[in-house]
């Protein structure tokens, strides 16, 4: 029997990104037994998958390099038959390593790529390409010599308990906005998310989602704006119970930031916000649902880089400060917007 294992420890949105991974062996191989390694935090987005035996959990706080090597050696006691790794660094390389499993799989950036016994290139396109590669595109490489080139789509998946509670905060229509990044310069300014929010019609809820260090921006966001019911949620939901919520919106605003890939992951429209960077690099919505909003501007600085910065290198932050409510608005109908 088949006995798989799928690494990736680097930032949430990276984790839903990977479930399609599973997805896709899960289809592959559905008598397999599929686990996963996730850094400590992340593990909430994985309670109760359905396709997971179990779940891995590296604290890479708690003693790191220690934690690092038990984890290796714990992992290569269960003689994974396939190991794939789409995370770049060392620390994920060295447990595919010591694994021992036949079949090691992951990208050629990751240092340690030597040892695998399949290498596949990352290539990230070009910023304004007309036909990019998405990530969860770049992740299936890594298994199509096994499950074919066409990769499935991430998935999460609420309990019936995060869906309650969720229907039990919707009284009616309702709009969800995640304004926070860990970027700067991917996130979308607090007055720009107020004045977006003091447009959408009064009979709409909103419902700011975020984690509790985001509290205060959501305080903020609220202190800011016109419109009457709105509802700061930040750090009073986890990530399933988010992830149920917006699976009810109307519309879910996002930065270029996870939880545009928490509404792929459930099917939900969502309306992304790229600041500095572009949709090209591979992180973009991924359904038909999805939209993408960017400054119409052809600024010269953007992108200013493949990741986010604790601030504008130019100083003016024109890619964000230049967006539109009425681009913002796309979807509301019969509505006059400034």
């Amino acid at each position: 029997m088949h006995k798989l294992l799928v690494i990736q420890t680097a930032f949430t949105g990276d984790v839903v990104l990977a479930t399609a991974l599973t997805e896709k062996l899960h289809l592959s191989f559905p008598d397999a037994r599929i686990d996963m390694l996730v850094r400590k935090g992340n593990e909430g987005l994985l309670t109760g998958h359905p396709y997971l035996n179990r779940l891995w959990v590296w604290d890479k706080k708690k003693q790191k390099n220690r934690g690092l090597l038990q984890m290796a050696l714990d992992i290569r006691k269960e003689k994974y038959t396939h190991v794939i790794n789409p995370h770049r660094f060392a620390s994920s390389g060295f447990i595919t390593l010591m694994s021992g499993a036949p079949y090691r799989s992951g990208f050629d950036k990751n240092p340690l790529s030597v040892f695998y016994t399949r290498k596949v290139s990352h290539e990230i396109s070009a910023p304004f390409s007309e036909r990019p590669v998405h990530e969860v595109h770049r992740n299936q490489r890594l298994i199509e010599d096994i499950t074919g080139p066409e990769p499935a789509m991430p998935a999460l998946y609420p309990s019936l308990a995060d869906k309650q509670k969720a229907k039990s905060l919707a009284s009616g229509p309702y709009v969800c906005v995640s304004p926070s990044s860990v970027w700067y310069t991917k996130q979308f300014p607090a007055e720009k998310w107020s004045a977006l929010i003091s447009e959408l019609p009064p009979q709409l809820h909103v419902f700011l989602l975020g984690a509790p260090t985001d509290a205060a921006l959501g305080d903020q966001i609220v202190a800011g704006t016109t419109h009457q019911n709105v509802v700061n949620l930040c750090g009073k939901m986890n990530f399933l119970e988010s992830t149920a919520l917006m699976a009810g919106a109307l519309m879910n605003y996002t930065n270029d930031s996870a939880p545009l890939h928490l509404s792929t992951a459930i099917g939900a429209p969502v309306t992304a916000v790229f600041c500095s960077t572009v949709p090209a690099f591979g992180f973009g919505p991924l359904r038909e649902n999805g939209c993408v909003v960017e400054t119409e501007e052809k600024l010269d600085c953007r992108p200013c880089g493949l990741h986010g910065h604790r601030e504008c290198p130019k100083g003016h932050f024109r890619c964000a400060t230049e967006i539109t409510n009425k681009q913002l608005l796309w979807w509301i109908t019969d509505l006059k917007t400034t």
